[in-house]
């Protein structure tokens, strides 16, 4: 089953670090994933996100306000690819 991943910012640089860390935990794991930028600020609150940028994996916002390493992203898709 392939991960949904959504980063959330308005495309700063430190959004694009987020999705590079994830692309980068993807590749390294070998799981399938859909990365997704949104960039809608309307839609933020509905994961919760108080400060950008945040990251979600599948549905579930599991870091916000800051840039998760690639060991961090790696765990928390793991995790989300064993409850599938």
């Amino acid at each position: 089953m392939t991960i949904s991943i959504k980063v959330l910012g308005p495309g700063c640089n430190n959004c694009h670090l987020v999705e590079e860390n994830a692309r980068a935990a993807v590749m390294q794991l070998g799981v399938e994933a859909e990365i997704e930028h949104v960039t809608d600020r309307a839609a933020y609150p509905t994961y919760g996100l108080l400060y950008t940028p945040g990251l979600v994996i599948n549905g579930k916002l599991v870091s916000g306000g800051r840039i998760p390493t690639v060991a961090e992203v790696q765990t928390w898709l793991a995790t989300a690819a064993m409850a599938n």
